[in-house]
């Protein structure tokens, strides 16, 4: 039997999928869950899901660094985006970034059942024409992908409020902590990133096109 994990902050758009898939896939075991956090969670208590259609842009996700997240630590777990946008740098991104698919939220049924079958033998899938759209993108960081992937999600947020020029104090405030742990924090990402200033860490963020949700 598949076993499935649909990972959407859309109860809407997952319940949608869910009964679709039952009704073309039959016997399938499907798993849902909302958002960053609750996904890992899933995983870790689930670790042979055969397939992860990831939403980027649930809480915690903040783009590509939920699935970054994701594949450092369940590497063995395929992934497949879902995503409303079908923007050429963003689908260049998810598939270095290590996703096996990309898959448009508006697809008919078939089109899913189509990328579900293609990802599960073991191949890339994407809509058609997307493949030829890729070919001019820039190389991936897959060395800065990994770096990141080492943040925590604390960690994560400072990173992004840098890219947002907040001041330690700015970020200390919406977080609800110190000064002090802000300046902790900002030193953490600047050694696991291998950084040494906000400058270089706006554009790290702004290269793997990180977002704050």
């Amino acid at each position: 039997m598949i076993s499935l994990l649909i990972a959407d902050d859309h109860p809407l758009f997952r319940s949608a999928l869910t009964g679709a898939l039952r009704e073309q896939l039959g016997e399938v075991e499907i798993q849902e869950s909302h958002d960053l956090e609750s996904t890992l969670g899933s995983l870790k208590a689930n670790p042979d899901v055969d397939l992860l259609l990831l939403d980027l842009n649930m809480p915690g996700s903040g783009d590509l660094y939920g699935l970054i997240r994701i594949r450092a630590d369940y590497p063995d777990i395929p992934v497949a985006v879902i995503s409303g946008s079908d923007e050429v740098p963003v689908v260049a991104k998810v598939i270095e970034a290590g996703a096996l698919g990309y898959i448009p939220k508006t697809s008919e049924p078939s089109i899913y059942l189509e990328a579900i079958g293609a990802i599960l033998e073991g191949d890339t899938w994407l809509p058609a024409g997307m493949a030829d759209k890729l070919e001019n993108q820039p190389a991936p960081n897959l060395d800065m992908q990994r770096r990141v992937a080492e943040l925590t999600p604390q960690q994560y947020k400072v990173l992004c409020y840098l890219h947002e020029g907040l001041l330690n104090k700015q970020i200390a405030y919406e977080l609800n902590i110190s000064e002090a742990t802000v300046k902790a924090h900002i030193t953490a990402i600047f050694r696991k990133l291998n950084i040494n200033n906000r400058t270089q860490a706006v554009l790290v963020v702004s290269d793997l096109n990180l977002q704050l949700n």
